[in-house]
Formats: C-alpha cells, sequence, structure tokens
C-alpha cells in the first residue's frame, strides 16, 4: 500500500524519496522485508537466483507501470516467465495495518516477487 490517499497531483520531490527507499529496499535488501510467493520459492535454484537478481536490476519504471513515480510495482521477463514485484508500505513490525504515509518514521516496506499467474 504506498499510499491509502494518493494524491491527484504529484509532488516530485515526495515521489523521489518514496522511490529511493523502495529502490533501496529491492537493490540492496534495504529498509524492510523481501517475500516471495509459493510458485516463485519452487522455481529452480538458478532460475529463481537469476529472477532475484533481474528484479534487484530493474530499472524500466515508466508512466504506464510507475504513474506515481514511486517505484513500487515492476513486471520483467525471465526464462519464459514473466514476474511481477509489489512494495506495500506497513505502519509498523506487525505488518496489519497499511501505512497512511509511506515516508513516515517506522514504516516498513514489504516486497513481494511473484510469478504474474500469481496475481
Amino acid at each position: 500500500m504506498t499510499s491509502l490517499h494518493a494524491p491527484s497531483v504529484i509532488d516530485p520531490t515526495r515521489a523521489a524519496a518514496i522511490a529511493a527507499r523502495n529502490d533501496a529496499l529491492r537493490r540492496n535488501r534495504l529498509g524492510g522485508h523481501i517475500v516471495m510467493t509459493a510458485a516463485v520459492a519452487a522455481l529452480p535454484p538458478d532460475v529463481l537466483t537469476a529472477a532475484v537478481i533481474a528484479m534487484r536490476r530493474f530499472d524500466a519504471f515508466t508512466p504506464d507501470n510507475d504513474p506515481h513515480q514511486e517505484h513500487d510495482f515492476g513486471a520483467f521477463e525471465h526464462a519464459s516467465e514473466r514476474f511481477f514485484f509489489k512494495i506495500d508500505t506497513y505502519a509498523d513490525h506487525t505488518l496489519t495495518q497499511g501505512a497512511e504515509d509511506p515516508l513516515a518514521p517506522g514504516v516498513v516496506r514489504v516486497l513481494t516477487l511473484m510469478l504474474a499467474s500469481d496475481y
């Protein structure tokens, strides 16, 4: 949940700050948790490793796939599979309530790597 109350006008400075935190999680595992669906976990180890590397290197953000410029979603192809990643924000480590402000102190980010067919 990038934001429960998404603004209708994008504040580029705020969006860039959110994108930087999301990129830190996706690229370097900083500031949150990375999880995967059972289907991704069941992939052969070499395919899984390569998919994680592809996710970490992903930079094909466009207005179509990143309309809020927060880098909280991506889609890519690898090994004849289509993968998605999605970053949600939670108010605290219980992961029970979405964060109202993705830049608030204590926000926890969770990136989920999934096959498109999981969605």
